[in-house]
């Protein structure tokens, strides 16, 4: 049976994701994600793992509810999928890994990619920006993510460390480990600089780093709109 083939079309800063399904194949995507398809392409709207994963994602984590699924009748077809935010677009092949996933990075997957909501440790969940849950991805297939501004890999050996600001993270695989660390030795120094926390990963593994925070762009945005009252 033939594979659902992915493909990024480069539109500058704007990139998009061209899939095409031979008959009978599905995948299923963010929800909002489906800029244009062909007519043999049906949506339908799916919970994925039920009523209590949807609500998991959706109530920890501030994820959609629903996701779309995009399903090829007996000719094929083809969709293009488009992310919220202007930014990069990685393809990743799971083959029996995991990854974890920063809030709003997941764009699409092939159905044997699974994702789950995993708890992380008091610490982590405080100071990481990401709260007390983060998403797991696991099984095998492609796995479409996205990033705000241009995406970046490091892969470090085992025992090599690496710092990353924290609203900078995309996704890291299951066999790094990371602390949350102060961006300086002192505590005024962290924040004065406009850091604040860092998240130090320590391989094996591979680590994917967006280039633009977007709680940087939130401060910068919040300089420019009317004051209110």
């Amino acid at each position: 049976m033939s594979r659902v083939q992915f493909e990024i079309i480069d539109e500058g800063d704007a990139p998009i994701v061209k899939t095409t399904l031979p008959a009978g194949q599905s995948i299923y995507a963010d929800s909002g994600a489906m800029m244009s398809m062909t007519p043999g392409i049906a949506i339908e709207s799916s919970m994925r793992g039920g009523v209590m994963g949807a609500l998991s994602r959706s109530l920890l984590r501030g994820e959609t509810f629903f996701y779309l699924t995009l399903t090829a009748g007996s000719g094929g077809g083809e969709a293009l999928l488009a992310p919220a935010m202007m930014g990069g677009i990685q393809i990743l092949e799971l083959t029996g890994t995991e990854f974890f996933l920063q809030k709003g990075s997941f764009l699409a997957a092939e159905h044997d990619v699974h994702l789950s909501t995993k708890t992380q440790n008091l610490t982590k969940g405080l100071l990481s920006g990401e709260g007390f849950f983060v998403t797991r991805v696991g099984g095998s297939g492609t796995l479409i993510i996205n990033t705000f501004g241009a995406l970046m890999r490091f892969d470090l050996a085992p025992g090599e460390e690496y710092i990353v600001d924290n609203h900078h993270v995309v996704a890291w695989e299951s066999t790094t480990s990371y602390e949350i660390h102060k961006a300086a030795a002192g505590w005024i120094s962290s924040f004065t600089s406009g850091e604040g926390f860092v998240c130090r990963f320590k391989g094996p593994g591979t680590i994917y780093v967006q280039t633009r925070s977007p709680s940087a762009f939130a401060g910068w945005l919040r300089r420019y709109l009317p004051a209110r009252g």
